[in-house]
């Protein structure tokens, strides 16, 4: 007859564990002093402290990710300064190529351009506006802007972008102004106007010396 034994033997053994660091301490007092708890199944509770944990986490973003402002800013500055140089362009070229056509006239007599550079440029002077801006355009005693300080404003890419704009803007009012006033008086203007893309100023200045000198001739000749 085919006996069977079963023997099984149980040995608990006790060992007396350290003291837990976290014992007699709630979990809100451990939140407290910025130490996180973890527990698992293999190695129990684990104490470790947050704040180095996020000084880690807060170094390595700060050196593997670029700032993502810096780089928005830096966009919308050059997307502005490219939509801005493109869109006068083609009045520039209607008043130099076709100022007799009507669709030149038409072009130069509509405000839809100023209202959208202007509102180009208020957006990106929104965004370039800091709290030292003022302080910046106004530092000498007599609240007058000096140089050292309008180089430093000018160093930020909005700021310069709203600046462009704003240039683009009032040249080209400038040789819209001098466009309709050689229809008037029947005088040449594409050269001023020509300067006016880039260098305003002479522009007004070359036109205004074209009209005294065609108005000398026109008087020379009526003699």
């Amino acid at each position: 007859m085919l006996g069977i034994h079963f023997s099984s033997t149980i040995q608990i053994s006790f060992q007396k564990k350290p003291p837990n660091p976290i014992c007699g301490k709630t979990r809100a007092e451990l939140l407290r002093n910025h130490v996180m708890v973890r527990w698992s199944f293999l190695g129990g509770e684990k104490v470790a402290n947050k704040s180095r944990i996020k000084r880690i986490v807060s170094y390595r973003n700060q050196h593997l990710n670029p700032s993502a402002s810096w780089i928005l800013s830096s966009e919308v500055a050059s997307n502005s300064f490219t939509i801005g140089t493109v869109a006068v362009l083609p009045f520039y070229t209607l008043m130099l190529l076709a100022p007799d056509a009507q669709l030149t006239k038409r072009s130069m007599s509509s405000n839809i351009p100023y209202i959208i550079l202007g509102t180009l440029y208020a957006y990106l002077f929104y965004l370039s506006c800091t709290p030292d801006s003022l302080g910046l355009m106004f530092t000498s005693k007599y609240w007058l802007p000096e140089l050292p300080a309008i180089a430093k404003m000018f160093s930020n890419d909005l700021t310069l972008a709203s600046v462009w704009i704003h240039l683009l803007t009032v040249d080209l009012f400038a040789a819209r102004q001098i466009f309709h006033d050689g229809l008037k008086n029947d005088i040449e203007t594409r050269h001023s106007i020509c300067l006016c893309l880039l260098f305003c100023p002479l522009g007004i200045a070359m036109h205004f010396i074209t009209k005294i000198l065609c108005n000398q001739i026109d008087r020379f000749n009526h003699k």
